[in-house]
């Protein structure tokens, strides 16, 4: 059949689906995420880039596109994998429908595909690469390119090129968004809170930072794995001995714990998902978060400054830290309304 395409994994295994969205051969590294609903926040997550999707939830698409829903200006995935997509969504919202907005992005498709089945081999043997290819044709040479792929420069393609602010009306604080591939809730909820909200590129300087006069400093969610960028952990250093207020998100938690001598480790197969149980510890409450991220803090080479706030519920990996010495905290998941008000007090000087 015409749209049939084959999912080859870098173990091995071979699916066979239908293809949706953008008529092309892609070779990503496959990840699974749980979420039931948020699909068009995963797909358009800058987190993301580089990778081929799967969702874990078997019927995706059926309340459409909506733009306002939307996390970035476009989808930086390889590809999109679900058992079933809904071709006739109904919500008053919907301006279209999840094929024809992966054919406005570029972005493959998949469906027809044992999703389950698939989510237990990345389980099992971890985080891998793939590609989706029409032809199964010199198969031996196919798997040998799989296994080379790699994901390259992933800040650099998804973070802002120049610096832009956004002054709103009689702001109460200047907050700098570090834009390491920032989701644009992170910008709505300073917003919310009086902050005039100024963008800065990923590899914007400390003394550029302080040049603008922040009185609190976000550091932002992104791709990739933050050791791969020296340059920038130590201007979160830099930033960090000025003591201006931060707060680090996801990458940016990452970023902050290593700026102070922690180091990070790769997940098997990572956290991916809007329903991730993590423990405040100074609280005993338990969040449901939303995370997407493969790599985390290592919480025994955190150093004496620094204290694991929030633990990961399934796993018991570091999911927040404070700083003592420096106006300074952290979260691996991305932030609700209690994380922001925080950051607020702390610009004030309470937190």
């Amino acid at each position: 059949m015409k749209n049939t395409a084959y999912l080859v994994l870098e173990s091995g295994q071979v699916f066979k689906g239908k293809r949706f969205g953008a008529d092309r051969n892609v070779t990503g590294e496959i990840v699974f995420t749980t979420g039931m609903t948020g699909y068009l926040e995963t797909l358009t997550n800058p987190g993301y880039y580089g990778q081929i999707v799967v969702q874990t939830f078997p019927l995706v698409g059926n309340y459409g596109v909506i733009p306002s829903e939307f996390e970035g200006g476009k989808s930086h995935l390889k590809a999109y994998i679900v058992r079933e997509w809904c071709q006739d969504p109904s919500n008053f919202r919907s301006e279209g429908n999840l094929d024809a907005f992966l054919k406005s992005m570029g972005i493959v498709g998949l469906y027809d595909i044992d999703t389950r089945a698939l989510t237990r081999i990345i389980r099992k043997n971890g985080v891998m690469n793939a590609r989706i290819t029409s032809s199964l044709d010199d198969y031996e040479a196919l798997t040998e390119n799989i296994k080379k792929y790699r994901i390259q420069n992933p800040i650099e393609s998804v973070s802002c090129s120049k610096t832009t602010r956004f002054a709103g009306d009689n702001p109460l604080f200047n907050v700098v968004l570090w834009d390491f591939g920032f989701m644009k809730r992170i910008k709505t909820g300073l917003e919310k809170r009086g902050c005039a909200v100024t963008i800065v590129p990923a590899f914007s300087k400390a003394a550029e930072i302080a040049a603008l006069k922040p009185d609190g400093v976000v550091l932002s969610n992104g791709p990739g794995n933050p050791a791969d960028y020296p340059e920038i952990v130590s201007e979160v250093a830099k930033l960090a001995d000025m003591k201006i207020p931060l707060l680090g998100i996801s990458l940016g938690h990452q970023f902050m714990a290593l700026s102070q001598g922690a180091k990070t480790e790769r997940l098997k197969y990572g956290h991916r998902g809007s329903n991730h149980p993590v423990r405040d510890l100074s609280s005993g409450r338990l969040l449901i978060t939303e995370q997407s991220h493969q790599y985390v803090v290592s919480e025994d080479t955190l150093p004496e400054n620094a204290k694991a706030r929030y633990i990961n519920i399934n796993d018991g990996t570091v999911e927040g830290t404070d700083y003592a010495g420096i106006p300074a905290f952290s979260v691996q998941f991305y932030p609700d309304g209690a994380v922001f008000d925080r950051f607020i007090n702390l610009m004030k000087g309470v937190g």
